[in-house]
């Protein structure tokens, strides 16, 4: 109840206390529910390497011991803590290893829940090709299954790879539909993150609807607020508001966000940590405060040297150069084109 409403430290340390009683120790399905629940709290705490620690040895404990249900929970959990650690290869391999125990064409919602969540890292790590061949694997799959938390989740990342390769109002199309099914049939968090991922889409396909977004994206936070969601979604959320409040015009907005986001990020997390202070240098040049703009792109560069070369890595060394540019710090912003032509091969 602690995790669902949102009180993950609690719950952290209320799972931390039921793994210590001797009691559960001859209890091997209670044992592993304690163990799921604890690693699902560390993740919400945004203690990544842990909660990947716990749900590697889960994964690896006899499979006759758990159930399939179970067994497939604990791949998406981890898969998901791969890809928001950055760690794409491993993250890849866990999804395809699951989905590879199972014969193929018997989906079900567990398995199309995996195989969306394996798409969100083919995505990440830019492997589009891959990612918009194995969309439309997935909703062929969940059409044929017809169950709501199947379409949901296969519409909702197949709109993610449409968006990346430029078919945008397909995409808006998709995550419609997803956020129609959910808004019936779903719980609250992925509700709420669902209207997050569509409030993003719809600033990045209709910029001209940006205050639209930031309104939804708004009614987003609060429901994740109140649910399992954790740090690394409401700091997200934080940082989109930051640049939807830039789009808008609105810096000191815009600014509230983004020091918000800070105060929620550590330095471990290179990927966020890198994300919130590119957009406060995108922030602090708006505002004609050029030494603080250079300050925070130099402290996002750092960042992003230790992340994977991806296209989305790309991207930030890209926005990073260009902003760069336009201070006139050209040596810097040669040197952040380059790295931007390395992370894609040139």
């Amino acid at each position: 109840m602690a995790l669902e409403n949102g009180e993950f430290i609690e719950a952290r340390r209320r799972y931390s206390e039921l793994m210590e009683d001797k009691s559960i120790l001859g209890l091997a399905t209670l044992r592993q529910d304690a163990e799921f629940g604890y690693a699902r709290s560390l993740e919400a705490c945004g203690q990544l390497d842990e909660a990947i620690r716990v749900l590697s040895s889960l994964l690896d404990t006899d499979k006759e011991s758990q159930s399939p249900s179970r067994r497939v929970a604990i791949a998406i959990a981890l898969c998901r803590c791969y890809r928001e650690s950055g760690d794409f290869q491993n993250g890849v391999h866990v999804g395809e290893r699951l989905l590879g125990e199972t014969a193929r064409p018997n989906w079900n919602d567990d398995l199309i829940e995996l195989g969306a969540t394996l798409l969100s890292v083919y995505i990440e790590r830019g492997d589009l090709l891959r990612a918009r061949q194995f969309a439309t694997e997935l909703l062929s799959a969940a059409e044929s299954l017809g169950t709501p938390r199947s379409i949901v989740a296969a519409c909702w990342e197949a709109a993610m790879a449409a968006e990346q390769v430029g078919f945008g109002e397909e995409a808006m199309s998709l995550i419609e539909r997803a956020l129609a099914i959910q808004s019936e049939t779903g719980g609250p968090r992925n509700l709420a993150r669902l209207r997050g991922a569509y409030a993003k889409l719809l600033l990045q396909v209709r910029p001209a609807e940006a205050e639209a977004a930031r309104d939804l994206h708004l009614r987003s936070m609060r429901g994740l607020k109140e649910s399992s969601a954790g740090l690394g979604d409401i700091t997200l959320g934080s940082i989109f508001l930051a640049r939807a409040e830039l789009a808008l015009g609105n810096l000191d907005a815009a600014l509230e966000y983004a020091q918000q986001a800070l105060g929620l990020v550590g330095e471990s997390n290179h990927t966020l940590h890198s994300e919130v202070h590119l957009v406060l240098g995108q922030i602090y040049y708006m505002q004609r405060r050029d030494a603080d703009c250079s300050s925070e792109l130099s402290v996002a560069g750092e960042s992003l040297k230790h992340l994977s070369a991806t296209r989305k890595v790309a991207e930030s060394w890209q926005q990073t150069a260009d902003t760069m540019a336009q201070l006139g710090d050209h040596d810097a912003s040669v040197e952040a084109y380059q790295r931007a032509l390395s992370c894609v091969g040139l």
